[in-house]
């Protein structure tokens, strides 16, 4: 589902009233009418009180207008306010002002802060209110009128709907300039704006819902970059075929983990078991020697390898002993170590392996002073999974900077040397060699735990080596990782979710992907 900004957005309501020929007005009937759709789903019990609809003078106010007719007619007792001055009301919502008068609601102005005094104390006697003020229309922070509204909104208590935007965010940024309005529900009209789905702003957009006002699928899909979307299980559930009856374990991929060191064993066992739980046919674990019966000793269903060792880590010298592997991926990196032999073993990987490679954690690391070294190729993809330490060391900016900069920076690096890079931490991001950017909404904070990026790691290659495409496995690895999650959470609660949690709801995750059973929770929110 893409992912839109105001530039973006004005372009898809252009093509849409010029070159498919619906007229905007439809565009903002509909808005409204979806609006009502969604505060019914959500806060029928509120519309047995009063609902205060407050409008701006442009056309998220005319959408607000379109929703309080709505509600009015189906019986509500709506009040209706304008924050600024009616005569500036024009075009479409200037008609729909009009109807409402029509139809004997009385729409009250609030031109100054006198009047917002005077009336705020009506408003926050309602059950509900409607933030129909600004939409994606803001260019600046909030100021004056508009500033002492959105802090009495707040202040108040009362659940708000957002049309669009919460009032104060802007559409093309995740950062919250200044005063905005905190949202229970937000309505995103034809498809999520940034702020509701990236942070730190999405925390203000509060539960998210997507409607459809007409604007057709394909206008939004072909708009200009940036290319940014919001994954979604309708789109990542056709990866996932049923398996023939004939089926053999050669069919669903050969991969390799290469990992574990002295003391980090466990990090090599829950990438591979990440690998199988995710369907691979096949996996072998090459670790060092003196690691190897302790990694043997963990999972019955893997393989092992032995390499070369140095002081509880790979020696460089095991290079030629993997490469003979025949496999369809090579996962590396967990539990691997920072030594010179690790350092060695991965920059060797780098240069020849031919399989395509998923690099993570201690294979990162050893790259820090090295960065060029890691570029892909068609024949042979790379994908880099990097928690925002490892990304902030990659690219030689503190950790700070990466969160700040989260979608541009795993979007440079990405296009600059032909990886995929899986971002990790809240929202994770997939961004491609081809400049795209996916959003994961999947995933809870119980998962900021030891182990958890480790059976990313696995769930990746396991899909890699079935599907054969990086973008699709970064994608639904990530999605399927974040869900399992979830359901752990859900059972067990976040405190106490450890990594090997996620391996046992891994199968659930993938069922309830397949079944479509959170259909209605797929928005941004």
């Amino acid at each position: 589902m893409r992912i839109l900004n105001s530039a973006q957005m004005r372009e898809a309501d252009r093509r849409t009233i010029e070159d498919i020929g619906i007229p905007s007005i439809v565009l903002m009937e509909n808005a409204g009418r979806q609006v009502v759709a969604a505060i019914e789903a959500a806060f029928e019990p509120a519309l047995e009180g009063r609902v205060a609809v407050l409008c701006g003078r442009g056309n998220n106010g005319g959408d607000g207008f379109v929703a309080a007719r709505t509600l009015a007619q189906r019986g509500v007792d709506v009040a209706v306010f304008v924050v600024g001055s009616i005569e500036d009301i024009a075009g479409d919502a200037r008609t729909f002002l009009d109807v409402l008068g029509a139809i004997g609601v009385t729409v009250v102005e609030v031109a100054d802060e006198q009047a917002w005094e005077l009336h705020f104390s009506e408003i926050s006697q309602c059950r509900l209110i409607v933030d129909a003020l600004l939409g994606t229309g803001l260019s600046r922070p909030l100021g004056g009128l508009l500033e002492t509204v959105v802090a009495d909104l707040n202040a108040a208590g009362i659940p708000v709907v957002s049309i669009d935007l919460p009032s104060g965010l802007d559409a093309n940024t995740s950062y919250v300039q200044g005063a905005c309005v905190d949202a229970a529900l937000t309505v995103a009209l034809a498809a999520p704006k940034v702020p509701l789905v990236l942070p730190p702003a999405e925390s203000f957009a509060g539960d998210v819902v997507v409607a459809d006002i007409g604007i057709p699928a394909e206008v939004i899909e072909t708009l200009d970059a940036p290319d940014l979307d919001l994954m979604t299980p309708e789109e990542l559930r056709v990866f996932v075929s049923p398996r023939a009856s004939d089926s053999h374990k050669g069919d669903f991929g050969r991969v390799l983990v290469v990992g574990g060191s002295r003391g980090r064993t466990g990090a090599a066992y829950l990438a591979a078991m990440g690998a199988l739980r995710s369907g691979a046919g096949l996996v072998t674990v090459s670790t060092p020697a003196s690691c190897l019966p302790t990694v043997a000793a963990l999972g019955a269903e893997y393989m092992t390898e032995a390499l070369a060792d140095r002081d509880g880590e790979v020696d460089g010298r095991a290079l030629e002993a993997v490469l003979q592997n025949r496999v369809d991926v090579v996962a590396c990196g967990p539990g691997l170590g920072r030594g010179p032999g690790p350092a060695a073993f991965v920059r060797g990987l780098l240069d020849r392996a031919e399989s395509p490679l998923v690099l993570d954690a201690d294979a990162l690391s050893v790259m820090a002073d090295d960065p060029g070294r890691l570029t892909g190729r068609d024949e042979r993809p790379v994908i880099l999974t990097p928690h925002p330490g490892e990304m902030a060391r990659l690219i030689g900016c503190g950790v700070d900077e990466v969160q700040a900069n989260r979608v541009q920076i795993a979007l440079d690096f990405a296009t600059t040397h032909a990886v995929y890079v899986v971002l990790k931490g809240y929202r994770t991001l997939v961004a491609t060699p081809e400049g795209h950017v996916f959003v994961n909404p999947t995933g809870n904070a119980g998962m900021a735990t030891g182990g958890t990026g480790d059976v990313l790691t696995g769930m990746i290659a396991g899909w890699l080596g079935q599907l054969l495409d990086p973008e699709a496995a970064c994608r639904l690895g990530v999605y399927l990782h974040g869900l399992a999650g979830d359901l752990a959470a859900a059972a067990a609660g976040q405190s106490s979710l450890i990594a090997s949690d996620l391996l046992r709801h891994l199968g659930d995750a993938v069922a309830e992907l397949v079944s479509g059973a959170r259909e209605s929770e797929s928005q941004a929110g």
